[in-house]
Parts: C-alpha cells; sequence; structure tokens
C-alpha cells in the first residue's frame, strides 16, 4: 500500500507533465533524477511486498483446513482452484476498466483505483483475523537444512551398522516445533548419515550439526526432490509471459477498431482470464468427477497430471499464436503500420494460455503446498511465484539471444521494432518446440518423484 500510495502521489505532482501526457499521442516531459527514484523506489515496493503477501496468502488459505478430517481434506483441495479463481476475477477489471482509462492517458486514476482496492483488501483481511485459524510457526528452515547437509558430510565414512536404526525422538511429535513425523524414504541415502548415532554422538547431548532426526533428514530430502519438477515449471512460465509482452505487441499491429471504438491490444488478456474462469468450473463440475470415476482418485487427477496438462496446453498455445502471426503478416498492407487481420483472432492463443493456467498454476500451488513439509509451507508457495520470475527472466534471455543470432549481418531478425518486417511467427514455433522438450523432460520427473508420506496421516504419496 505503501508503493502504491508513492506511485500514485509521484504520477500526479512529478512524473506525468504535462496533464493527459502518456496516452500515445502527447510526449510526456522527461522527468528528474529524483523522480526517476521516487518511481522506481514505488514499484520495488509494491514488488517486494507482493512477494510477502501472496505466497504467504496461499499458505494461510491452506492453514485453515484441518487435514485430520477428510471433509476438510477434499475442501483443501477445492480451495487452490477458488483461490486462482478470485486472483483473476480481480485481473478481469484491471486489464479491462483501468487499461482502457490507462490507453487514455489517465494513469494517475488507474493508480489512485489500485490504491483503493489495495486499501479495501487490507481492510477485509484485519476485519476477519479473530476467526482465523492460526498454526504455530516452525522456525526458519533454512539452518534446519543446512545441519542436514553438514552432519551428513562429517559423517561421510560412517556406514549404519546391522541392526541399528536412524535416530528420531520417540514422542509422537517431531522435533521440529509444530510439524509432523515424516516416514523414512530411500532416495538420496548419502543423506541419512546424518541420522546416524556413532559412538561421539552418545557421550552428551545431540548436537544439531552433527546428529539430525530423520524428519529433518527428510525435510532436506522434500526440498531436493521438488526442485526437479519446479525447474520444469519456468519453461512454462516463459510461455505465460507472452501474453503481456509479445502478444501485446502483435495486436498492436493488427486492425483494433470495433466501430468507431479502438479496442487497446491490452484489453485482449481480458479473454485470457474469462478463459481461467471457465475452465476453473469445468474442471471442478465436470474433469474432476469424470476423471475420479475413471481413476479411482477423488480428487481427479493427481497434481502432477494436470501440470502436464498444463505443458501440452502452453505448447498448443504458442502454435496457435505461430500460425495467428503468419496469417497477420500475409494480410499487411505496405506503407500501413497495422495488418488488416482482425486482433479477435488472438482470441484462441488467450484461451489456450488461460485453460493451460487453470491445469498448471493450481496444480503447482496444491502440488508445493501439499508436498512441502509442515515447517516449509512457505517456501513450496513461494516456488510458484519465483517460477514466474524466473520465467520473465528467461524470455528476456531467449528473446536478445535470438535477436543476436537472428539480426546479425544488417538482417532484420526475427522481432524487430516494426514486426511487419520480422518473423515473429519463427520465435512463437521455437517457444512452443523448447515447451515440447521441456514437457519430455517433465514427464521422466515426474516418473521419478516419491510424494512425502507423514507417520500418523493419510499418504500423501503421487501416483
Amino acid at each position: 500500500m505503501i508503493g502504491l500510495v508513492l506511485l500514485s502521489l509521484s504520477s500526479w505532482f512529478i512524473l506525468l507533465k504535462p496533464t493527459g501526457c502518456g496516452d500515445g499521442k502527447q510526449i510526456c516531459v522527461p522527468t528528474t533524477s529524483f523522480g526517476s527514484a521516487i518511481f522506481y523506489l514505488a514499484i520495488y515496493l509494491v514488488a517486494f511486498g507482493y512477494g510477502g503477501h501472496q505466497p504467504t496468502l496461499a499458505t494461510f488459505g491452506s492453514d485453515q483446513f484441518d487435514e485430520s478430517n477428510p471433509k476438510q481434506r477434499n475442501s483443501k483441495s477445492s480451495f487452490f482452484s477458488y483461490f486462482y479463481f478470485a486472483l483473476n476475477f480481480g485481473s478481469l477489471f484491471s486489464n479491462t476498466i483501468l487499461v482502457y482509462f490507462e490507453d487514455r492517458g489517465n494513469w494517475t486514476i488507474g493508480f489512485w483505483v489500485s490504491t483503493a482496492s489495495a486499501a479495501l483488501a487490507l481492510v477485509a483481511f484485519l476485519v476477519g483475523s479473530s476467526g482465523y485459524r492460526y498454526v504455530k510457526p516452525c522456525g526458519n528452515p533454512i539452518p534446519r537444512v543446512m545441519q542436514v547437509f553438514c552432519a551428513a558430510f562429517k559423517k561421510l565414512n560412517v556406514s549404519l551398522k546391522e541392526g541399528e536404526e536412524l535416530y528420531e525422538v520417540e514422542r509422537p511429535d517431531s522435533a521440529i516445533k509444530g510439524s509432523r513425523k515424516i516416514f523414512h524414504s530411500e532416495e538420496f541415502a548419502c543423506l541419512d548419515k546424518a541420522s546416524i548415532i556413532t559412538d561421539e554422538d552418545k557421550r552428551g547431548p545431540p548436537n544439531p550439526w552433527r546428529l539430525c532426526t530423520v524428519t529433518q533428514v527428510e525435510e532436506a530430502k522434500c526440498i531436493l526432490r521438488m526442485l526437479p519438477i519446479w525447474l520444469c515449471t519456468i519453461m512454462y512460465s516463459v510461455v505465460f509471459s507472452q501474453m503481456a509482452s509479445l502478444f501485446v505487441e502483435q495486436g498492436d499491429v493488427m486492425s483494433t477498431k470495433i466501430g468507431k471504438f479502438r479496442l487497446p491490444a491490452a484489453s485482449m488478456s481480458a479473454f485470457d482470464i474469462c478463459s481461467v474462469l471457465a475452465f476453473t468450473g469445468i474442471y471442478r463440475r465436470i474433469v474432476v468427477p469424470v476423471a475420479g470415476r475413471m481413476t479411482g482418485n477423488p480428487r481427479g487427477l493427481t497434481e502432477l497430471q494436470r501440470m502436464g496438462i498444463g505443458l501440452v496446453l502452453a505448447m498448443l498455445a504458442m502454435v496457435a499464436a505461430g500460425v495467428t502471426e503468419m496469417e497477420r503478416l500475409k494480410m499487411v498492407v505496405d506503407g500501413e503500420r497495422a495488418s488488416r487481420m482482425s486482433i479477435f483472432w488472438q482470441v484462441p492463443q488467450y484461451v489456450l494460455v488461460g485453460a493451460s493456467e487453470v491445469f498448471m498454476y493450481v496444480g503447482q500451488l496444491e502440488f508445493f503446498n501439499g508436498q512441502s513439509p509442515d515447517g516449509i509451507k512457505s517456501f513450496g508457495s513461494s516456488l510458484c511465484m519465483a517460477s514466474i520470475s524466473l520465467g520473465n527472466f528467461v524470455s528476456s534471455v531467449i528473446v536478445n539471444v535470438v535477436m543476436a543470432a537472428t539480426a546479425s549481418g544488417g538482417r532484420m531478425g526475427w522481432i524487430p521494432e516494426d514486426l511487419n518486417l520480422g518473423r515473429m511467427d519463427l520465435f512463437y514455433f521455437l517457444i512452443g518446440v523448447l515447451t515440447a522438450v521441456d514437457l519430455v523432460v517433465y514427464v521422466a520427473f515426474a516418473k521419478w518423484y516419491k510424494g512425502i508420506s507423514f507417520e500418523g496421516n493419510y499418504d500423501e504419496e503421487e501416483g
């Protein structure tokens, strides 16, 4: 909220001069170094706040459900779908009405509306504080994970003797405050050395940098098991990032007129949002019951299967975007910036991206939250946000590499400033091929993955 207030005030009094500039016609006066500094401070405050708010909100929401209660456990699965539904419902407003005002140069109004929305959300959150279910924090997981690697390294030459068991506390709960015990797994057996009890360990109280419980070791193993799956989701985020960049640039050089009204190219993302809203309902009401009867899984599809379907749909979205660009280039008129092709031919690619989000991002939220030990639930949710951020970064790297390779020797390149002289369709097809390769790697890791299993609770293992 502080960042949004600062952004609104700086835009009002410092950045947008003269009034009404920034509409694509009237150029704003270059701002001062002080104005630029205020602007970047504001947007980084927003990013910093959002980075803490978004993953924690998903985790806090899931904490409201008691996993020992089967009914609440099923409700928790539905929560993530409705959580993502709510995010997109809010985006529908910002990507239509706000974009329209900002396209007309009314940036300050857009920022103030965003500030009011954040204030309303904060009030709504605080009003419900008395009714929330609070889970006690389990402490900082970073030292616990480091202790496992340190203890395993110190016992590199130690082996478990026949008849001996790995170290675990005897009480019902684990040594990690507020966390359930986790069953031992066979993967990453080298880390099990951290739980081997040596003669030195028996001489005094347990030293966590030399001796770790099985649950603590399994917590570290869970992170290692999830990382390959997470890395495969970054390529999906590369596809997702095109919607806010190249899709908009592509739409801007298409016919955007509906009678006398000009449709802002950025508003086409409303079709993505509507697709998310529609497919969320289709998945919950149709896919889950049908798939549940076919597979015997009451959840319909496992999280890993859903994420795989999301990758397939993302690949098809890139193919659709490439085909649209091929047809757009055929309808370019010499001397005109915009093609005669209607911007509504972009609808299929936006709809496919929206459908893929329902499977990929909702699946990610469920997977990383469900497969994370109790002590690192927020870490699991943070992986989703990190995937989106890295996807944007990787997308920029791919664009720079492609332009360096295709624009050499005086050539225009695939994505020049004038898209009518480029071959952006080939770039879309390249992203589609990279997504297909990523899908093959993902399937291999998904088959290898073994889920977490808590003691005294239902088995979370993935099918």
